[in-house]
């Protein structure tokens, strides 16, 4: 079987204009260990802050390509003028990558040009997303690590692949979907799924971020897991153009936790 996706890599020397406009909303992930902002995710939302699913409606096959390629330049581009700290994490379509080392060309030059650097990049793959070739995505992870930035498994424990998406992937962080986060406090076996998945991330070596984290008793909870990084509208609702600061009564509360 040939592993490669069948449409060419021709596109990849310029990035198309769109039809449609749209910029980004940034969330950040809070890392207790350290006690600091360790990230931030890049969202898409419509050009005056309207729903993501008002931009991403708009995403087809012919088009999906130069979508993918300008929400990573404006992205980097918007967070170089908010000055930010840490990580800036920036989904991408996997489909859309035809060539790994081509398609990186345009975000590797918007780096450059605004001086944001490469090993603060993270770029997080979508687990509901069906990934054509067994192979494709691991390529993408190998090419992305070997210019110094970072990949990561969105909504992990949804979708298509599971653990066989982490086997064939190898990423370097795991974002725990929110359905395995909701109401852990209350579920044993939430509780139990995640724990054994803070085992398996310490082994393997990969970092765990749980997202979708909503209330005290679950950040508490994941606290005494063992997981230290959290993303969630407890501590702040991604913030359009902007750079929220996590709630600083949540972080008082959860101190020492």
């Amino acid at each position: 079987m040939n592993s490669r996706p069948a449409t060419g890599c021709g596109r990849c020397r310029d990035v198309a204009a769109l039809e449609f406009s749209f910029s980004m909303a940034f969330q950040p992930i809070y890392d207790f260990s350290a006690a600091e902002v360790w990230g931030w995710e890049a969202l898409v939302r419509g050009p005056k802050g309207e729903s993501a699913f008002s931009v991403l409606s708009q995403v087809t096959d012919e088009n999906r390509y130069a979508f993918d390629q300008q929400c990573r330049i404006r992205a980097i581009e918007l967070a170089h003028g908010l000055g930010m700290p840490g990580r800036l994490s920036i989904n991408i379509l996997p489909n859309a990558v035809y060539e790994p080392k081509a398609c990186i060309r345009a975000t590797v030059d918007a780096a450059a040009r605004v001086g944001f650097p490469l090993d603060r990049l993270q770029f997080e793959i979508t687990e509901v997303e069906q990934v054509r070739a067994d192979d494709h995505l691991r390529r993408i992870v190998d090419e992305y690590r070997e210019m110094g930035m970072s990949t990561a498994v969105d909504d992990f424990g949804a979708g298509y692949a599971g653990l066989n998406l982490l086997v064939r992937m190898r990423p370097d962080v795991l974002k725990l979907d929110m359905e395995l986060i909701r109401n852990i406090d209350k579920d044993r076996v939430r509780k139990l799924i995640v724990a054994h998945m803070v085992s398996l991330a310490r082994e393997l070596p990969c970092t765990l971020i749980a997202e979708g984290v909503e209330t005290i008793d679950e950040a508490r909870c994941l606290l005494d897991i063992g997981i230290a990084l959290h993303q969630g509208y407890l501590y702040a609702r991604p913030a359009f153009e902007a750079l929220p600061e996590p709630d600083a009564a949540v972080l008082a509360s959860l101190a020492g936790a």
